[in-house]
């Protein structure tokens, strides 16, 4: 979906923003979510704005609650997809839906301050199309989450040409043309944070301070920031097919010179004694790395073979505009 200027103005002609949160299962957060972000987006009298949750097909009554948020405020539009798609499938609807001039991406737990809205507006009217804030610390996080966290964005910096800055993640203000632009892009294994990167346009950087979640639990599990750093690697760079291949290279490389080491030894030092061990360590070595790097191209295939079929990136059973919540779309 590709929105002009004229699409996106508010009814009192001024610039509309648009603040686009994700939900899963967050019935005890989305109240205070909303009272929280509501304030701060009334103290930006020049602008038009709306809030725009994604319902990410919560098996909970959020989507119900969410429902009695819009029938008592006109600013709040909702969108509800038919099962739970992920967190960024999620972000992607709701830029989808989006029809502001600016779009501020955020969590619904308030780990992203509301406050922070309007500092990432004054550099949006500075004239930067992606404003990105930047976590400086996190309350409450542990040593683990901190390690991890770093040692994600090192290593997806190290192998991928696309340079994503420490401590910027998904909360972001991102303008139209940048909105527009990451439509347009149809990949179905999505980080957007690298995407954003990707794109390019001119950007700055805000910090902020990470606060603790105000009630419910995350839904990130560990297997889920697993496969979301897997996909991070996978669809943004080609170098592990790269490294795995200097890896071979080096251990045939290593085979070859061994084998004449022993040649050597056996026939002008006429040390050749059978090693039952280290023919059986250098055999499950091998194929150790055989196997790990059939793996990683069956990463990549699987990829491509989600993309080849070519099935819509997420399905909606309520739209923002629908008047009747029974009805079922497809995008």
């Amino acid at each position: 979906m590709t929105l002009s200027s004229s699409d996106v103005q508010g009814n009192s002609g001024k610039q509309l923003l648009t603040v686009v949160t994700p939900c899963y299962n967050e019935s005890e957060v989305v109240h205070l979510f909303y009272n929280g972000v509501k304030p701060v987006l009334d103290t930006l009298s020049d602008l038009d704005y709306e809030i725009m949750f994604v319902d990410d097909g919560s098996t909970d009554d959020t989507l119900t609650h969410l429902n009695d948020i819009a029938s008592r405020d006109k600013t709040v539009r909702v969108c509800s997809l038919s099962r739970n798609f992920g967190h960024q499938i999620a972000l992607t609807a709701g830029l989808d839906f989006a029809r502001g001039d600016a779009i501020v991406m955020m969590d619904s737990d308030l780990q992203h301050p509301p406050s922070s809205i309007p500092e990432l507006v004054a550099k949006w009217r500075e004239g930067y199309d992606i404003v990105s804030a930047v976590r400086d610390n996190s309350q409450g996080a542990s040593w683990l989450k901190d390690l991890t966290s770093n040692s994600f964005y090192y290593i997806f910096n190290f192998l991928s040409p696309t340079h994503v800055p420490k401590g910027a993640a998904d909360f972001c203000l991102l303008s139209r043309r940048v909105c527009n632009t990451l439509n347009n892009m149809p990949e179905r294994h999505r980080l957007l944070r690298g995407m954003v990167s990707w794109v390019g346009f001119k950007r700055a950087l805000v910090p902020y301070t990470c606060a603790e979640r105000v009630a419910g639990q995350s839904k990130y599990s560990l297997s889920k920031m697993v496969g979301l750093a897997l996909d991070a690697v996978f669809s943004f760079s080609a170098q592990p097919l790269k490294l795995a291949f200097r890896l071979g290279v080096l251990l045939a490389v290593f085979g070859v010179a061994y084998m004449f080491w022993n040649v050597i030894e056996g026939f002008i030092y006429g040390n050749l004694v059978p090693g039952y061990a280290s023919l059986i360590g250098i055999v499950v070595t091998l194929g150790g790395c055989q196997l790990a790097f059939i793996g990683l191209i069956g990463e990549y295939l699987a990829r491509v073979f989600e993309e080849v079929k070519g099935r819509p990136t997420y399905l909606v059973k309520q739209s923002p505009d629908d008047a009747d919540v029974s009805k079922t779309q497809v995008t």
